[in-house]
């Protein structure tokens, strides 16, 4: 617990104090965001702002995680180090798209058929190590089984099945926060929350896990190394609250795809070794909403020849159109996380109770 507590706390500091840096550096290189000319005419005045704050996020979360580790004298785990992977590895792809908008100023970065390709091979190298490395007692990290709150009992898939399936859950994840990503705070806050509740839930699995010998079989978790996995969802959550600083309206900085592909591939990362893949719908109902509103509105305008379901996609930007305040917009889909957190957290200590 000590190194949760650390993490979380140095990340905190390192976003706070980093941010800061950064800004005056982004500002100084000219790396500013531009701005679509088909989004709502009031984003016009953030032109300019510096993005890429998502690369601070990131190197607080590594630093953060590290030094507790040193902190408390312990090795890291390989889930971890895997999910860590993940996190670098799709930053460093929403890297390369950031870069290129500032770079040759063109406010679509990476094309999209690219910037899905990264994410695959991101996706594929760390589905595959993550089905090896078993534990003394034959766990791996990621589990063949479907799972919503725990393994389903009979419902072990060949490993290329898993493999496509993982594939799919990171794709869906870290889409999800970058199409939340619009405006000012709003994906921040929503991790945030996400985050948290995911610390709660490797904490929980922690104490009730099957490599505890006082646990009996029937009431404990199937997961591998959920302590240390607690201890970088610590590290996430106080980054993005220290981000939150600085990203809150009128943000001082903007997260770019650096920042919300990273997180999207954190947060599938973590449903996947929890063991709660669906789970994740409910906890980022926010995203799926998001990511939905987008299919819908293409699906719509291809099959009518035009029309349009929303006035805008992704949906937070619909709101700004038909007259809510920005500031509005993003506490009310805070709210709207908040009310999804909690009931996965529910339904998650639910299953626990009845299954005891």
């Amino acid at each position: 617990m000590r190194g949760i507590l650390f993490a979380g706390g140095l990340a905190l500091i390192f976003t706070l104090l980093g941010t800061r840096v950064a800004i005056g550096i982004l500002v100084r290189r000219g790396y500013g965001q531009l701005i679509r000319d088909d989004g709502p005419t009031t984003h016009h005045t953030k032109r300019g702002t510096p993005t890429m704050g998502g690369s601070v996020i990131i190197l607080s979360v590594l630093a953060a995680y590290f030094a507790a580790k040193l902190i408390t004298w312990r090795q890291p785990s390989v889930s971890s180090l895997l999910l860590l992977f993940l996190f670098v590895g799709l930053g460093l792809v929403g890297f390369l798209d950031d870069y290129i908008k500032v770079a040759k100023q063109r406010s679509l970065g990476l094309r999209s058929k690219a910037k899905m390709a990264g994410q695959t091979v991101v996706a594929i190298v760390f589905a595959v190590l993550a089905l090896q490395f078993p534990d003394e007692r034959g766990e791996t990290p990621a589990s063949k089984s479907i799972s919503f709150i725990r393994d389903v009992p009979g419902w072990e898939l060949p490993a290329i099945l898993i493999v496509l399936l993982i594939i799919v859950i990171i794709a869906g994840a870290s889409n999800g926060v970058n199409l939340t990503d619009g405006l000012d705070g709003l994906a921040t806050g929503a991790c945030v929350m996400v985050f948290g509740a995911y610390t709660l839930v490797n904490i929980w699995q922690n104490n009730q896990w099957c490599g505890q010998a006082d646990i009996s079989y029937g009431q404990c978790y199937e997961v591998r190394d959920p302590l240390d996995l607690a201890m970088v969802c610590a590290a996430i959550t106080g980054a993005c609250f220290g981000f939150l600083w600085w990203n809150a309206s009128p943000a001082k900085i903007f997260m770019g795809d650096t920042g919300s592909l990273a997180l999207g591939g954190a947060l599938a990362g973590l449903a996947i070794f929890t063991r709660t893949e669906f789970l994740l719908v409910i906890l980022g109902g926010l995203f799926v909403v998001q990511a939905v509103s987008v299919i819908l509105q293409v699906g719509y305008f291809k099959a009518t020849g035009g029309k349009r379901l929303f006035r805008m996609a992704p949906l937070h930007h619909h709101f700004e159109l038909k007259g809510w305040d920005e500031i509005t917009v993003v506490i009310r889909f805070w709210i709207i996380t908040g009310l999804c957190v909690a009931a996965g957290l529910g339904i998650f200590y639910a299953q626990w109770v009845a299954g005891t």
